[in-house]
């Protein structure tokens, strides 16, 4: 590969500094005549002879000095780990341009910490306070199962152990790593309350890791929508806390529902209770029955509407089709969960609904989508069917990006006044 020496080279840098690298990073670090990078990383890099110049947490103001060295040869800038891993990198080539720059990554200290606590960081949450700070980030933290963080000055361990165990946040195991790659590793398993009373070196990475059957705490906004809120309010038991009927998808199917005030409604496999809670706020002061025969989750029921001061709804610990008799007739019904499951309470659903009421079902694959479209078709003819898609925006160093919602579907009959 033929180099471009009037390229500015990125060179991840390890807790050993030159003995870490390949020999062509030290061959362009030794032969280097102005050398960028944070202070603590050019501490480990003492037999430079170029000049050193700090990267501070200005990026803008850095990439401006950068723009006036362009196409000057033996420029190179120095982070830790791998620089296109919430590092200095991506934004670089993003505000100045990707041809402009070459990279050569280290592992990331993010890496090595996941690696040394023996977890898997492919579904974890990933972010750093010193762009992102630990308020701005807590509702992400609270629902995930495992969180990788990159400490700050401002927010080390003990400064995140007490703000999460301020908001109640109280079901991590946490790890502290420290030094990662270096003589002087060294790693820290413990408890929150442990984790706050102590110190640490500023060179360290935090990972949390969700206790075992713990359920989420659910945030507390100033005010409830009436429907559509978000996700992470309800209490959700773990590990299906992803079930939930999403926030867009819940309102979509709260208006197919057309509930009035005074309606009585159905919630058929009612989880944590989301499409109830909101059909109650609706209904009132009409009555909605959530039927769930999971014990876990129709005592999250009970905890949501609790949570939501909801008056107007009954939560039923039985399954279905067996808990109908004992209900007044619908208005409205929703069916969520296993489409396999539900296909076989549509035909006693739709003969309980009343004349005009309506009947959503949600169905997250296609295969118990044929098989529930199918039911609907033949107990009711016309069936409404909807695909929806959806992404949410979210911040990554100073650029937004979207992360797509995995496609559901929402069915919908009508039944006939005569």
């Amino acid at each position: 590969m033929i180099q471009d020496e009037s390229k500015i080279h990125i060179i991840g840098i390890g807790s050993d500094g030159l003995a870490g690298l390949t020999a062509r990073a030290r061959e362009l670090l030794l032969r280097a005549k102005i050398v960028f990078g944070p202070e603590s990383v050019l501490e480990l890099l003492p037999e430079l002879p170029g000049e050193r110049r700090i990267l501070g947490a200005d990026l803008h103001e850095a990439s401006l000095q950068l723009a006036g060295l362009l196409g000057q040869p033996n420029i190179v800038i120095v982070a830790s780990g791998d620089p296109l891993f919430y590092g200095v990198a991506r934004f670089l080539c993003d505000k100045l341009g990707k041809d402009h720059f070459e990279v050569f990554p280290h592992v990331s200290s993010m890496q090595l910490a996941f690696a040394r606590v023996k977890e898997t960081w492919e579904e974890a949450y990933l972010t750093n306070l010193a762009t992102h700070p630990l308020e701005t980030v807590l509702d992400r933290i609270r629902v995930a199962e495992t969180v990788g963080l990159f400490t700050s000055k401002q927010e080390g361990p003990p400064e995140i152990a007490r703000t999460l165990l301020a908001r109640g946040l109280d079901y991590f195991r946490v790890y502290v790593c420290e030094n990662l790659g270096g003589p002087d590793e060294h790693l820290t398993c413990g408890e929150l309350q442990e984790i706050a009373e102590m110190e640490f070196s500023p060179l360290n990475v935090v990972i949390l890791v969700r206790k075992l059957g713990r359920p989420d705490r659910p945030a507390t906004p100033v005010l409830f929508r009436r429907f559509g809120n978000p996700d992470d309010v309800f209490a959700q038991s773990r590990p299906k806390s992803g079930l939930i009927t999403q926030a867009e998808v819940r309102a979509l199917a709260l208006a197919r529902m057309a509930i009035q005030p005074g309606c009585v409604v159905w919630d058929i496999g009612a989880g944590s209770g989301s499409v109830a809670i909101e059909a109650a706020q609706l209904s009132d002061p009409g009555m909605v029955f959530a039927i769930e025969q999971d014990a876990a989750d129709y005592h999250l029921i009970l905890a949501n509407s609790e949570l939501f001061k909801i008056k107007n709804l009954k939560a039923i610990h039985g399954t279905a089709p067996g808990v109908f008799a004992g209900l007044p007739s619908p208005d409205a019904i929703f069916a969520g969960g296993d489409g396999r499951e539900v296909a076989s309470l549509l035909q006693s659903a739709w003969q309980r609904l009343r004349n005009g009421g309506r009947l959503v079902v949600h169905v997250a694959t296609i295969d118990n989508l044929s098989s529930t479209y199918a039911i609907l078709r033949q107990v009711a003819g016309q069936v409404d069917a909807l695909l929806v898609q959806m992404a949410r925006g979210v911040e990554q160093l100073e650029s937004l990006r979207f992360e797509a919602l995995n496609p559901s579907y929402l069915l919908n009959v009508i039944k006939p006044h005569s």
